[in-house]
Parts: C-alpha cells; structure tokens; sequence
C-alpha cells in the first residue's frame, strides 16, 4: 500500500480510479463503512464508484492498492453489479455527513456540533476505519433557513464522538447534493433510489421543486408515491405543475381518491383541468400517453420563431422534435389541427417563411381513443419522434412522444440494471 494512509473522505470523493495498467475504471462518489457494537473504530468496507454508463459499482477496499496523488489504485477486477447497500451498510457523504453529533473538546466538554468529513486510515493489518471527525460546534439556532452553516470547525478523534449511528434526527441534505450537482435526473433518480428511506425523504425535501419534478419522472410510480409521503399537499402540488402533464397524470392515478381530489384543488385551475383530462383516459391508449403541453404554433408563425421555441431548455429533446400546427386557440383543445413540421424542415427553410407552407399533412393523426399498438406501429411506419392526437372534433388535445411509449412497453423495472460480474477492460 502507499505510503499515504490517511485521508479525509472529502478528499478522497470525486477522484478518479484506475487499473494496475493506468486505465480509468471509474470516480469514487462514496465510501461504505460499517459500525459494530465491539469497536470503537467504524470498518471501511469499501468505495462506490461509478464506471462508465454512470452505474454505480462496490470496490472492496481489499482490492483497492493505492490512495495518492491525486487517484485510486484498484487491482482492476470490478464487479459491475450495480451497488446495493446491505442493511449494516453506512455511506459516509449520503448519510453521515451533517449529522447531528456530541463531542468532547479539549477542555472536555459535551458540545453539540455538525459532521463535515470524515477521516480514514489503514492500519499495519492492511485494513481501512474511521479514525477522526472534522466537525463544525453547533446549537439548536445555528443552522440557518437558507441552510448556512455557522461556528468554529475542528477535528477530534472519533473516540470522543456519539451519536455518529442516531438517525432519529432530521438531517440537512445540502452538502449531499452539492456531491449529486452534476448528475442528469435520471442518474439522479438512481442515486436517490440507493439512499435509506429516512435520507431519500431528506433529499426530496431539500430539492427544489423543478429538481423533484424532474426527479419523479425519472422514476417508478411506486417510488414516486413514496418520495412524496413525507412532503405537505401544498409542495406537493407545486412539484406536480412542474412535471409533465403525462408524468404528473400518472402519478396523481397512483394516489388515493381523496389525496388526488385535494391536489388538484390546491393546484392552477389550467393545469388541474389539464391533469382531470388524461385522467379520463385508460393508460393503454394514445389519450393516457399523450402529453398536453406540446409545441404548438399557428400557421402564420415564422420558421425564426418556430426555432426560437424548440430550443427552449426546459423541452425534452423528443417534445422540440416537432411543431404541431393548428388554428387558434393555441393550447389545447386547441382550435382544427392542420399539420406538423419536423425540427429537421425547419433547418432547411428560410427563417421568413411561415410554417403553414410547410406543413406535413401525410401523417394523419390519432384519436384518443387508439391502442398502444396503433401508436406504435405509426410510429415505426413513419420514422415519428411524435404523433398528433385529436378529439372527435378534429381539435389537437395533446401529443405522443416515443419516449412514452417506449416507457410505456418496457417491463416495470427497467431502470434496474443488473450485470454479472466482469473484469475491467
């Protein structure tokens, strides 16, 4: 092993882990540990990291050679099952890190204080523990509501530290996030998901609403259902405003009668009557996929314009894929549905142009009414990102993107990756 025993677990977080050869593997993103009744001293056990593909995998620290400079060194046999945390499992940077604790300073006093990192060491037996906490005094009032952190930092030996294993009490989820900051929502998800279900809840919480909704429409609806147990209706119903219609419809369905109806009150007026809508319609057809908010211009809208609108960060890359062309009003019902234009003809025109010259009108929309099956088969016939979806008045009420239906067609549990044991490269 190197000569670098020592280091705090914020250091070690973030960097990069190689093979014997110089390889990358993959980015440490946590530490496990262990506590037990008869040590004093938590065991390190292992490091989560994530390979590429963004999977999250264990090394043992068994197999771990080398802590300096910067990098990890592995003997470069990964197990890429995704990491699972076993119940006398502990993640240092998603669980301990500002937990509230008791220590002892150095005139010997009983402080109250947060945890800001943790320090390691491996002893002469090759093995890794806990040997310090870098803490910051605390009271009862010295968290601020914006979750600022106030007061003198110092180290102590974990020794002189209890209260490292309490859970009972409420944890700011700040620091956490601020590791999960570069994550997309799907990854995001996954890392959530991976969390006991006391920090999940503290996560969600901490999240702003946007963050959540982006989060929840990454995952499961019974993994929705219980992010949300622990939020008030008012926040609740903020996030579902921020999903999309679709994601937000089918999470609504998930709830019991007398909680969808108090949602819905507590939300605007347009986007519960939006929500009331795709709730009429069976989940097995194009009305139950379809989202309500796609792009949607009129006639003599410019292609300039029509541009200008699909690169608006908040779409998702399948919604900016089409225009939806139709008389005024412009959301729907919408007035007569005339056509779409496809992202790709708008490159080719000249911006001046209006898109009602542009029109596709080969492609005949589906009613509300129609099958999965028919859905997809138009799909696939016509090489569509989307499909418009009208009432029997002709009248645009909502769209279906392929992300949906693919959504839709995939087993419940398609976000769990599991891959048998491989050796790196």
């Amino acid at each position: 092993m190197s000569t670098s025993t020592r280091v705090f677990v914020g250091r070690l977080a973030e960097l990069a882990v190689f093979d014997p050869l110089g390889d990358p593997v993959g980015r440490v993103r946590d530490v496990v540990l262990t506590f037990s009744a008869t040590r004093t001293r938590p065991r390190v056990i292992g490091l989560v990291v994530e390979v590429p593909g963004r999977r999250r995998v264990f090394v043992p620290m068994t197999r771990v050679t080398s802590v300096e400079g910067g990098q990890v060194i592995t003997t470069g046999l990964v197990n890429m099952r995704r990491f699972e945390q076993r119940a006398n499992e502990t993640l240092v940077l998603a669980e301990l890190i500002e937990r509230h604790v008791r220590v002892r300073d150095e005139q010997g006093e009983l402080i109250d204080a947060t945890v800001e990192d943790i320090g390691l060491e491996q002893n002469h037996a090759r093995s890794w523990s806990v040997t310090r906490v870098f803490v910051r005094r605390t009271s009862a009032r010295s968290i601020s509501r914006l979750g600022r952190r106030r007061g003198e930092t110092f180290v102590v030996p974990i020794e002189d530290v209890s209260g490292l294993r309490d859970t009972t009490d409420e944890q700011s989820a700040a620091r956490l996030l601020e590791h999960y900051e570069d994550l997309k929502p799907a990854d995001l998800a996954e890392a959530i998901h991976d969390l006991p279900a006391k920090r999940r809840a503290e996560v969600a919480a901490a999240l702003a609403d946007d963050q959540l909704a982006d989060v929840l429409e990454e995952m499961p609806e019974d993994e929705q259902v219980e992010l949300i147990a622990g939020l008030d209706n008012d926040r609740v119903a903020d996030v579902l405003e921020a999903m999309e219609p679709d994601d937000a419809a089918d999470l609504l369905a998930e709830l019991p009668a007398e909680r969808q109806e108090e949602l819905l009150q507590l939300m605007e007026p347009d986007e519960a009557a939006d929500l009331r809508r795709l709730l009429t319609y069976d989940e097995n057809t194009a009305g139950g996929l379809m989202t309500t908010e796609p792009v949607i211009l009129g006639p003599d809208a410019s292609i300039a314009e029509a541009l200008a609108v699909v690169r608006r960060k908040e779409l998702s890359t399948a919604l900016a894929c089409t225009v939806f062309v139709c008389r005024p009003p412009l959301e729907t019902p919408t007035g007569k549905f005339l056509g779409m234009v496809h992202i790709q003809r708008l490159l080719r025109e000249p911006p001046h142009a209006s898109i009602g010259t542009i029109l596709d009108k080969d492609v005949e929309p589906v009613t509300t009414d129609a099958t999965v099956g028919q859905v997809t088969r138009l799909l696939a016939t016509y090489d569509l990102v989307g499909l418009p979806v009208v009432d029997e008045n002709g009248l645009l009420v909502g769209a279906v993107t392929v992300d949906d239906v693919l959504d839709h067609l995939l087993p419940d549990d398609w976000r769990d990756d599991r891959h048998e044991v491989t050796p790196h490269g």
